[in-house]
C-alpha cells in the first residue's frame, strides 16, 4: 500500500485549514467555509484525473488522488467543526440532521469510500467522475442549501436517526461508485478509453462487490430508519414517500445481486441496473424532498 498519496494530501489539508484559519483570525474558521474550501478541492481533484485520462499525464493520477485525499481530510476537519459549533451555539448535536449536513456528509462518504477502493487499482480514471460527483454534491450543499445550525425538532433528537443517516449515506455512497463503473463499463468498448481502465472482468466484480457493500447497508439503514421512526411517529412503517422510494431502490439492487447469483448476469446489464439504480437514488435523496410531500418534508 503506498501511503505517499494520502500523506501529500494531508499536508495539503493542513495547509489549506490553516490558510482559512489565518483569514478568520481563529483556530475554529467557521464550518460553512471550509465545506466550501472542499467543494473547490474535489473539483481541482476531478480536474486533474480528467487530464491525466485525456492527455495521458501518467503523474496526473498520483497528483489527482493527493489532492483528493486533501479534500476528504478537509471535509472530515469541515465536519468535526460543525459539531463543535452546534455545541458553541447551545445546541450540541451531531451535524446530520438536515440537508445541508447530510449533503456534505455525503460527499464525504463518496470520496473516503472511492479514495480507499483506489489502494487497489492500478488504472485510475475512476477518479475523474468520482470527484466531479463529489464537487457537484458539495456543491450543490454549499450554494443552495441554508448552512445555518438551528435546534433540532423533537424528532430528530434520537441516537437512532444518526445510526440511520450515516448507514444510508454509506450505501448511496457504495452505490455511486458502483454508478462510476456502470457509466465506464459501457464505454469501454471505446478504443480511445480501454486502454485506460482494467480489464472488464475487474470492473465487473467491482460492481456487483460495491452493489453488495450498498446493499448491505442500505438495509440496515432501512431497519434503524423504522427503529427511529417508531420512535418519532409511533410505528414502524407509514409509507411516506421517502419510506416507499427507498423500499423501491431496496428492491432494485435486490433484483441485481438475484439477477447476478440465479441468472449470472454480468457485464452491460449489471452496469445498467447500477445506473438505474443510483437513478432510484438520487429519486429517493432529492426527488421525494422537493416533489413529493410527507414525514421526512422536514429535511429541507
Amino acid at each position: 500500500m503506498n501511503l505517499k498519496a494520502p500523506f501529500l494530501g494531508f499536508i495539503f489539508s493542513l495547509i489549506v485549514y490553516f490558510l482559512l484559519a489565518f483569514s478568520e483570525k481563529t483556530l475554529l474558521p467557521d464550518n460553512a467555509l471550509v465545506f466550501s474550501a472542499v467543494t473547490f478541492i474535489y473539483l481541482l481533484s476531478g480536474l486533474i484525473y480528467l487530464i491525466h485520462w485525456i492527455f495521458n499525464w501518467e503523474k496526473g493520477a498520483f497528483v489527482g488522488s493527493s489532492i483528493g485525499w486533501g479534500g476528504f481530510l478537509t471535509n472530515i476537519y469541515a465536519f468535526i467543526l460543525r459539531w463543535i459549533q452546534t455545541h458553541q451555539t447551545g445546541y450540541g448535536y451531531v451535524p446530520l440532521s438536515n440537508l445541508y449536513e447530510s449533503l456534505v456528509f455525503f460527499g464525504l462518504c463518496v470520496a473516503g469510500i472511492y479514495l480507499f477502493w483506489e489502494f487497489r487499482l492500478t488504472k485510475k480514471v475512476f477518479g475523474s467522475l468520482v470527484f466531479i460527483l463529489a464537487f457537484l454534491i458539495m456543491a450543490y450543499a454549499s450554494f443552495a442549501t441554508d448552512s445555518s445550525i438551528k435546534p433540532l425538532i423533537p424528532a430528530l433528537k434520537s441516537n437512532w436517526l444518526i445510526a440511520h443517516v450515516i448507514t444510508c449515506f454509506l450505501g448511496y455512497a457504495a452505490f455511486c461508485l458502483a454508478f462510476v463503473v456502470g457509466i465506464f463499463y459501457l464505454l469501454s468498448s471505446n478504443p480511445s478509453i480501454q486502454n485506460h481502465l482494467p480489464e472488464k472482468s475487474v470492473m465487473d466484480n467491482f460492481m456487483y462487490k460495491t452493489i453488495l457493500f450498498g446493499f448491505f447497508w442500505l438495509t440496515i439503514g432501512i431497519i434503524t430508519g423504522a427503529i427511529w421512526a417508531d420512535q418519532a411517529w409511533g410505528n414502524y412503517w407509514s409509507w411516506d414517500p421517502k419510506e416507499t422510494w427507498s423500499l423501491i431502490t431496496w428492491f432494485i439492487y435486490a433484483g441485481a445481486i438475484h439477477a447476478r447469483i440465479i441468472r449470472g448476469w454480468q457485464g452491460k446489464k449489471i452496469a445498467w441496473l447500477s445506473i438505474i439504480g443510483f437513478g432510484a437514488v438520487m429519486f429517493t435523496y432529492f426527488g421525494v424532498n422537493f416533489l413529493l410531500s410527507g414525514l421526512h418534508s422536514y429535511a429541507n
